[in-house]
Order: C-alpha cells, then sequence, then structure tokens
C-alpha cells in the first residue's frame, strides 16, 4: 500500500536565527498558526520535545488532538518528526528543511504518511487536505515572522 507525500514551502523576508527560533517555538504555536488552540509539553531531553497539540474545534465541534515528538538540529538546519499517537495515521513522518536564499529563508515542510484502512478519510483525501491547508498556515507564519522582524529592525 503506497503511502502519501507532500511538499510545500515558503521564503520568509528574515534572517534564519528568526526564522529559525519562532517556527521551533512549539510553546507559541497557538499564536503562530491559526489552526492550533493548544500545546501541551510533556518532555523534553536535550534538542527533542515531545507535546500534545490540540486543534481549534471542527464544524462538528471536534477538537482534534495527537502527540508528536520532534527534534530539531540547529546545526543543519532541520527537524524531524513523527506522531506518536496515531489515531488514523499509521505513520505521520514530517520533515522541515530550512535553506537561506536570496529574499530570505525557505521554509519547506515535507510529510510522509499512511493512513488506516478504517480512516474516514483516503489517502488521496488527506494529501489534498494537507496541500490544501499547508501554505494557508506557512502564508500565515510568514507574515507573522516578517513583522516580528521589521519590528526589531532586522528585516
Amino acid at each position: 500500500m503506497a503511502g502519501g507525500h507532500t511538499e510545500n514551502a515558503i521564503v520568509i523576508a528574515a534572517p534564519m536565527e528568526l526564522v529559525w527560533t519562532m517556527t521551533n517555538d512549539v510553546e507559541s504555536w497557538p499564536n503562530l498558526f491559526s489552526e492550533y488552540a493548544k500545546v501541551e509539553v510533556l518532555h523534553r531531553e536535550g534538542d527533542m520535545v515531545r507535546f500534545r497539540l490540540t486543534m481549534h474545534p471542527d464544524k462538528d465541534g471536534n477538537a482534534w488532538s495527537w502527540v508528536s515528538e520532534r527534534t530539531a538540529n540547529a546545526k543543519t538546519r532541520t527537524v524531524r518528526a513523527h506522531r506518536t499517537e496515531l489515531g488514523w495515521f499509521e505513520y505521520m513522518h514530517l520533515h522541515w528543511e530550512y535553506v537561506e536564499v536570496p529574499g530570505g529563508v525557505e521554509m519547506r515542510w515535507i510529510q510522509d504518511f499512511r493512513m488506516k484502512p478504517d480512516s474516514p478519510v483516503n489517502l488521496e483525501q488527506m494529501t489534498n487536505r494537507i496541500n490544501g491547508g499547508s501554505p494557508g498556515q506557512m502564508k500565515l507564519i510568514k507574515e507573522k515572522v516578517e513583522q516580528a522582524a521589521q519590528r526589531a529592525g532586522k528585516s
């Protein structure tokens, strides 16, 4: 059974250190992403953080929640993460990359996943959902990081 794969990227006009710091501050994600209502850090060890993410309730009142582990590598400017509470996924692996480019920092999100057979959405539907939501979240993050850079005089 094939797995799903998505890749989405955006260039943020801000210094690498600011982009890296703001987007990897898991506790601040409810202020950075529009879809997350709450983050609860469960465990930290070195560069690894295990946390519970809870989304804002959907149109049916469901506040989806799951636990992920995320390891950020400041030297390579990459992040590896995976869900430990899988829900409807057989697996969900995430890879974030940050590369300095003309005009700022390209932030790329790569997701590899497979849906469980009894999931209410199939692989194509989940791929479309991720590709439908990620660009909007990235645009919002870009705006917030660029505003922070402007306030700091670092744009």
